[in-house]
């Protein structure tokens, strides 16, 4: 058998994520049915670094399966991509790995992007690819709240009750605001960098950064929902649509050789 890895972008408005679901369509049931197309693949599937939720986008996914058939990686990435031309699933790079990658365990770093658009008039362009909110942001202020986050903690508060992590204790490496102004408007960028994450997370991080920014509440309230342990402190969980797994890292890169 050879191993493989591949790189996926999705727009995740029209899939119940990444995971395959009883009754409705996901990610992975469409990727493996294009990978089905070139040879059957083994009963265990894919493997993917992140099992996003239904309408969370992805412009690094990585995901490893085992073929019988050697692919030179280029001429497999061409061949996925036109059977998912109906799709809106595309391969960015594929590379042979060895029999002890795992998209999943050989992470040692995961990135996700949020995106707030904050104006009054709703998006035409850019509607489903981010959080729409008509009221101005202050971003300092953002700042500040973000800043109690970073670190080892329980994140108890910002996880969901369907969580299935043994703990909630993780390390969130950084946590950064970014404000990008527009011609109408301006766009909030909230980037995440950590080696795991918990189930909704960064969505529940984000919609309670949000209030922050509305000056619905202090950026110290952070720091006590945390304390808290209690998913009953967060804020309100930001939309899926606002959400996307920007990058997956691994040492070393098995897509570096690709360019």
């Amino acid at each position: 058998m050879n191993r493989y890895a591949f790189r996926i972008e999705y727009h995740g408005a029209d899939y119940a994520g990444w995971q395959r679901q009883d009754g409705q369509i996901s990610v992975q049931e469409v990727f493996e049915r294009a990978l089905s197309c070139l040879e059957p693949i083994g009963i265990a599937g894919t493997v993917a670094a992140g099992r996003t939720d239904s309408g969370v986008h992805a412009r690094g996914q990585v995901a490893h399966c085992n073929l019988s058939s050697h692919w030179e990686p280029l001429r497999l990435r061409e061949a996925l991509n036109a059977h998912l031309r109906a799709e809106r699933v595309r391969v960015l790079d594929v590379a042979c790995v060895g029999d002890d990658f795992s998209a999943r365990h050989s992470a040692v770093e995961r990135v996700y992007v949020y995106r707030i658009l904050s104006r009054r008039p709703p998006p035409a362009i850019e509607d489903g690819l981010v959080w729409h909110v008509r009221h101005d942001l202050n971003v300092d202020s953002m700042r500040r709240g973000a800043k109690h986050l970073v670190g080892r903690h329980d994140f108890t508060t910002f996880r969901s009750v369907h969580c299935q992590a043994k703990s909630p204790v993780r390390t969130l490496d950084s946590l950064v605001v970014e404000l990008q102004p527009r011609t109408h408007g301006a766009e909030i960028l909230i980037t995440a960098r950590a080696r795991s994450f918990l189930h909704r997370q960064i969505r529940s991080l984000v919609g309670s950064l949000e209030r922050v920014g509305a000056g619905l509440i202090e950026p110290h309230a952070i720091a006590e929902m945390l304390a808290a342990r209690d998913r009953s402190a967060c804020g309100p969980v930001a939309p899926a649509r606002g959400l996307y797994l920007a990058a997956i890292k691994y040492r070393p890169d098995p897509f570096q050789a690709n360019g």
